[in-house]
């Protein structure tokens, strides 16, 4: 019994001290985008090329990736340009066709933002809003941009590729935790905290240490993810909505005729609940290594019951992760289970020397960095 209350206290810590990578902010219960693209019903209407499009909702990738073989080049481009939050959405697609598709969507969606913000019959902060807007969207147009996947619906969702997916040797994906959406992908303070900085740090480390080999890093906010302190971080239900999203995106990249070799994938935080939740579905054609690093768990109980073909490896935590005094239960639906860091859990250790705080993992000069990268290159033996 005394066990038992213990365990109940450690579970309403959790639900007080579960934060996000960008404070202690009180936050509210987030609404989880799922589902298809927005645009599938019009998509699904489509018979002007005389052939029935593959159904979002239920069609594999590889079966998407297999459509669009068969499809002419100027074709794709008059889906993409229809269709294009569809196109842009859609694991299986050339990668290069959703690039192209994505930016026909923001450029849509800057264009009308930058009407709201004219409209001189809407309030001021309706019109800054929407002149915020409409500025994070030309920044998303900017030249060199390669942005996987675009979703601006509740608080937005993001893909972005640095590097070549279609030349790459070796490639990695990174799966960010909370306080992550449109707004945050790519912010500049705490910038090792979000998706964009952790993926750019990424691809520096491996062009320093295998400047000759081709690779690609993509940083995906492609879930809703929790905001600040409350149920939403405490619970897996975020996680959830988010682990077969996670799971169409690894099972696109291992289509024909994308990525040539399956990513390592890190991640971070809330990020690693995804990545356990969705890791008995990946084998070792769609991950290489599953990395989570400042982890409040990963809703198992060993790496053996994640029971995925990918190699399951934990990063050490650094002394100032506050991660470190979230209590490691699982009772009631709240709390993240085992600590993947202990030695009973069974993954495979990586130092963190040099990281300080939750987010510096991927921070330039730590050996967590270092051997991040030596992950991604397949070099093992080097992570020690």
């Amino acid at each position: 019994m005394r066990r038992f209350k213990r365990t109940l206290v450690a579970a309403a810590v959790t639900t007080t001290v579960m934060a996000g990578t960008a404070g202690w902010a009180v936050g509210g219960e987030q609404t989880a985008v799922t589902g298809p693209p927005a645009g599938t019903a019009a998509w699904r209407a489509d018979h002007s090329l005389h052939r029935t499009l593959p159904d979002p909702a239920t069609a594999a990738p590889r079966e998407i990736a297999r459509f669009f073989a068969g499809v002419p080049a100027d074709e794709q481009r008059e889906l993409a340009a229809r269709h294009p939050l569809v196109v842009g959405n859609l694991d299986g697609a050339p990668v290069t066709l959703r690039y192209e598709a994505n930016r026909r969507a923001i450029t849509a969606e800057r264009d009308r933002e930058r009407a709201r913000a004219a409209d001189t019959s809407s309030t001021a902060p309706e019109r800054r809003r929407a002149a915020d807007l409409a500025d994070r969207y030309t920044r998303l147009l900017e030249p060199g941009r390669q942005i996987l996947a675009f979703d601006p619906r509740g608080r937005g969702q993001i893909a972005e590729v640095y590097g070549d997916l279609a030349t790459a040797h070796r490639t990695a994906v990174v799966v960010p935790g909370s306080d992550i959406d449109l707004a945050s992908f790519d912010r500049t303070h705490d910038q090792y905290g979000a998706p964009a900085g952790m993926a750019r740090s990424l691809k520096a480390e491996l062009a320093r240490q295998a400047p000759g080999t081709p690779t690609a890093v993509i940083a995906w906010a492609g879930y809703t993810t929790p905001v600040g302190i409350g149920l939403d971080a405490a619970t897996g239900r975020l996680a959830e909505a988010g682990a077969p999203r996670l799971e169409r995106l690894l099972a696109g990249l291992a289509a024909p005729g994308t990525a040539a070799a399956p990513p390592a994938v890190f991640c971070h935080s809330y990020g690693s609940v995804v990545c356990g939740l969705a890791a008995p579905a990946i084998d070792g054609t769609e991950a290489a290594d599953l990395v989570v690093l400042g982890s409040p768990g990963v809703r198992a109980d060993s790496a053996a019951a994640l029971r995925t073909g990918a190699r399951v490896w934990a990063t050490h935590r650094n002394s100032a992760d506050w991660i470190g005094r979230i209590p490691n239960v699982r009772v009631l639906g709240l709390g993240h289970g085992a600590d993947p860091t202990s030695a009973s859990f069974g993954a495979r250790p990586i130092p963190s020397d040099g990281a300080h705080g939750h987010s510096a993992y991927f921070a330039p000069g730590t050996r967590s960095l270092t051997h991040f990268a030596q992950i991604t290159l397949g070099r093992y033996t080097a992570v020690h």
